[in-house]
């Protein structure tokens, strides 16, 4: 069956918008919000399930039920204390390293839902102050801080603000869109958020159903790693997880082709239900790479742990620098949204 054409122009627009959502895992509800009012107008029942995430399912075949999943939650970090000048220190949400959110803009957000802006920087930040002492410090969570931008210069000016410990400090993405790129921090996963999205409007549009019942979770707990753990139908046959595919370096992922794993941190995954996909993608000559990633986790694992009786695969886009300042192509987001297609029409 020829796979309907991708609407990339509104896919990629799908895509700006949600980057531009702030949702750090475990505040995630915006992001949540915005998905489920665009997929309002697809065939598709939406729950919310009580661990969070969004529950899709397009009805249809129950013999071999398949679903996939995606996660909304991005890095981010918590207010860990107020420092006596009125700075915080944070602590992270997700795997990154501080060096790479040096000199960010971010955004704090109090219990009664004020917003405060800020930059992430240094400890010494500056070589006119600590000269070589600022070169040589060590990159790591307690030689950080948040310098807010507003008048506070102790613990108790800063309270005064409604700022506490426990607020959510949300990166700011910087999305930019240049010859095919889209430059952003949170692609991953929010480029595989919005290539299932490409996928299920193409069919919609086409007057196209998936083969069989499909379940599509939408978690926001995959950076701190149980996103998938709940959430997902018991009876699902096969989970096909859509993250991102670590490109750059050694690696054999690019930003122009869709990611296929083969394995990851937690192990390789369903070898039948690989090989069947990377004969999808040759069959429709979708790009595609096949690559492993030894610092790497998804849903797809998350999923397996928790004990689900079902073939597991991971498929992306190609995303440079993740967890820094990231950045894909648009081909590779279309590819990636093109087999996910050809994989919900699929026998």
């Amino acid at each position: 069956m020829e796979i309907p054409p991708i609407p990339l122009a509104e896919t990629l627009d799908f895509l700006v918008s949600l980057l531009n959502i702030p949702s750090p895992t475990g505040d995630t509800a915006a992001a949540l919000d915005y998905v489920a009012d665009f997929c309002k107008d697809l065939p598709l029942e939406q729950r919310r399930p009580r661990k969070g995430g969004l529950l899709l399912t397009w009805p249809g075949d129950e013999s071999r039920p398949r679903a996939l999943t995606a996660h909304v939650d991005t890095l981010g970090a918590i207010v860990q204390k107020i420092k006596d000048d009125g700075r915080l220190q944070l602590s992270a949400i997700g795997g990154f390293d501080w060096h790479s959110l040096e000199g960010e803009g971010c955004t704090i957000t109090t219990a009664s839902g004020l917003a405060y802006r800020g930059s992430i920087l240094p400890t010494k930040a500056s070589v006119h102050i600590y000269g070589n002492e600022a070169r040589e410090l060590k990159r790591v969570a307690e030689n950080y801080e948040v310098r807010l931008d507003a008048r506070t210069l102790d613990v108790d000016e800063t309270r005064a603000l409604g700022i506490n410990v426990g607020d959510f400090v949300a990166i700011d993405p910087r999305v930019e869109m240049n010859a095919g790129f889209i430059r952003s921090r949170h692609l991953d996963d929010k480029a595989g958020v919005a290539a299932i999205y490409g996928a299920l409007l193409a069919l919609h549009r086409a007057g196209l159903a998936p083969r069989d019942r499909v379940d599509i979770l939408i978690s926001g707990y995959e950076e701190v790693g149980h996103g998938a753990a709940a959430g997902l139908p018991s009876d699902m046959a096969e989970l096909v997880a859509v993250d991102m595919a670590a490109a750059g370096g050694p690696q054999n992922s690019d930003e122009f082709s869709v990611g296929i794993c083969a394995k990851d941190s937690g192990g390789p995954y369903h070898l039948e239900l690989r090989r069947r996909l990377e004969t999808l993608a040759q069959t429709h000559e979708i790009p595609y790479r096949v690559d492993i990633y030894p610092y790497y986790g998804s849903d797809g694992g998350s999923a397996w742990r928790a004990g689900a009786d079902c073939k597991v695969a991971l498929i992306g886009p190609g995303v440079d620098a993740s967890h820094s300042y990231e950045r894909t192509h648009r081909d590779s987001v279309e590819a990636t949204a093109r087999l996910i297609a050809a994989y919900l029409l699929s026998a």
